[in-house]
């Protein structure tokens, strides 16, 4: 695989992702939760709640470039937010991580996130994951899929679609019903479903956060976006 399997419309590359390994120095995850973003109002995937939905600017550069390298944002300036970079060269489009679960450098994962209650929340949230992962704003721009890079990302075999669910995306006040994020429900890394309070209301449509009873949680902070 390679990142050709990403130059395709954001909601396919998001898809494709899902399973995929992510991997930075000693530890790897398993990408569980993704949300995708599309760009500025000329181009074929306008997304008002999008880094890129405004146009290109030097923090969101990368978005308009190849598919397959990383774009890294601080959230609440101080956690790194992870996105792979997806579509046509020219044409704006992320995928942010928000989910992932260690399957390697465990230990390690540990120590950079102490405070975690169980290692199913190490990766849990795009804040968190990169945290674990260690990823900083000096990686922005890397080429995931060049072997001497030292973040890589390994894509598996596509996840059928029935063990695919998907709903809106986490704490965006615009395009608020655009469903847009898709996780595996199998998995108890993945996070829950937050709406920001600036949406309106008519979009109110929460997730079921798997691993949680069936509960639904709604919030009153938004999250990371692309």
């Amino acid at each position: 695989m390679s990142f050709d399997d990403l130059v395709v419309e954001p909601p396919a590359a998001a898809r494709r992702l899902l399973g995929a390994t992510l991997r930075s120095g000693p530890v790897a995850v398993r990408i569980v939760e993704v949300e995708a973003y599309g760009g500025d109002p000329e181009g074929p995937w306008p997304d008002s709640a999008s880094h890129s939905g405004r146009g290109r600017t030097k923090r969101n550069a990368v978005m308009f470039g190849p598919a397959g390298f990383l774009y890294v944002y601080l959230s609440y300036g101080m956690h790194s937010c992870i996105n792979v970079t997806s579509g046509p060269d020219g044409i704006a489009s992320a995928v942010l991580i928000r989910a992932g679960e260690v399957v390697e450098g465990l230990d390690v994962a540990r120590s950079r996130r102490p405070g975690a209650r169980s290692d199913t929340d190490l990766g849990r949230g795009p804040g968190n994951l990169g945290t674990v992962l260690g990823i900083t704003l000096a990686d922005y721009g890397t080429p995931l899929f060049d072997p001497a890079s030292p973040i890589r990302l390994e894509l598996d075999g596509a996840i059928d679609a029935a063990q695919i669910a998907s709903g809106p995306r986490v704490g965006v006040s615009t395009a608020a019903d655009r469903p847009w994020r898709f996780w595996l429900p199998s998995s108890p890394a993945v996070s829950a479903y937050r709406r920001s309070p600036r949406a309106p209301l008519a979009a109110a449509a929460p997730s079921v956060v798997p691993g949680a009873g069936g509960r639904v949680r709604r919030g009153t902070r938004g999250g990371a976006r692309s």
